[in-house]
């Protein structure tokens, strides 16, 4: 595609994903999502150290965004990502360092 076929248009989905990502609380909840299955809300609180409120709403920005899903399991969620793009994004912004 040549840069004169390119409408901005074409690129909002694309857009919209890296918005929804681009907050450090909403990166650094996506980095502790990336290598395990699920995490509950109390246990990412207590790694991150921001209010239950403030990390509601930034999951609340995810979860409308499509990025994470919360499943409910008696009192808690958990949350796990549902974009297989985010876990590549998270890739290139935090590489291995083994690698």
């Amino acid at each position: 595609m040549s840069i004169s076929e390119m409408s901005p248009t074409a690129f909002q989905e694309e857009a919209d994903l890296l918005k929804a990502m681009g907050h450090p609380i909403r990166l650094c909840i996506l980095k502790g999502l990336s290598g395990i299955d699920s995490c509950n809300v109390s246990h990412m609180q207590a790694c991150l150290s921001v209010p239950q409120s403030t990390l509601s709403q930034h999951l609340g920005v995810l979860r409308n965004a499509g990025i994470v899903s919360g499943q409910r399991n008696g009192p808690e969620v958990n949350y796990r990502i549902t974009d297989n793009r985010v876990c590549h994004i998270l890739s290139l912004l935090f590489p291995d360092p083994a690698e």
